[in-house]
């Protein structure tokens, strides 16, 4: 974490400015293989940050990947050891969230894998809802199309993530822990909410959260 905090303060220091932090390798299986006993924490600056319906080459990676996700964007700062109602009180909205990552290293290696920010290469982030203060995700049913078809879906956005209440606790706990803290206007991205989609070809994929909001990306090889 020394060494990725330090390649976030050279990112801002070239004049990205901070958008928040993205959590990694939360389902259980991924932290049972790897030993860990709490997701991965990376950052985000706005460097990563693309638009809805962009066209992105992913020539020259290693292992792409995309991941459909719930976005909390925060509307307070959380302390080390807040309490699940006060961490629930500082949740100004959720919204869907596309990361694009490179697994360009080895995926048991935990040391390189935080040093590198967790493979993060890019994300798209859709429209807030504010209604969803709190985390609030009842009734909401994500649905993954690639090139038009339907690949994946759930009517339980935290299934693989975990609760979203703990995470954003833990990155709350774990900042602190490394001088930082989390702070209103952030966003973090909470773990992809069906397994990874592995890029081979041209694709478009599509991320409904419903009843929210479609976000896509278009990958090219060329």
């Amino acid at each position: 974490m020394t060494a990725q905090l330090k390649l976030r303060q050279d990112r801002l220091d070239a004049g990205e400015k901070p958008l928040g932090w993205k959590v990694g390798f939360g389902a259980p299986g991924a932290m049972a293989r790897l030993g860990i006993d709490a997701p991965l924490i990376g950052f985000l600056t706005d460097g990563a940050l693309l638009r809805s319906d962009v066209t992105l080459s992913f020539a020259g990676w290693t292992k792409p990947a995309a991941e459909p996700e719930i976005a909390v964007y925060m509307g307070k700062d959380v302390m080390e050891a807040s309490d699940r109602e006060t961490t629930r009180a500082a949740i100004a909205s959720v919204g869907p969230a596309i990361e694009l990552a490179d697994v360009s290293l080895p995926p048991e290696d935990v040391e390189a894998i935080l040093a590198g920010n967790i493979y993060n290469r890019h994300i798209i982030l859709g429209r807030l809802d504010a209604s969803r203060a709190g985390g609030v995700l009842d009734g909401l049913a994500g649905h993954i199309y690639r090139n038009g078809r339907e690949a994946a879906a759930t009517t339980d956005p935290q299934a693989l993530t975990g609760d979203l209440v703990d995470i954003v606790r833990h990155v709350a706990n774990l900042l602190a822990a490394l001088g930082e803290r989390l702070r209103a206007g952030e966003v973090i991205i909470t773990g992809s909410i069906v397994p990874p989609l592995w890029i081979e070809s041209d694709e478009e994929i599509r991320f409904t959260l419903d009843p929210i909001d479609t976000i896509l990306i278009n990958l090219t090889q060329s």
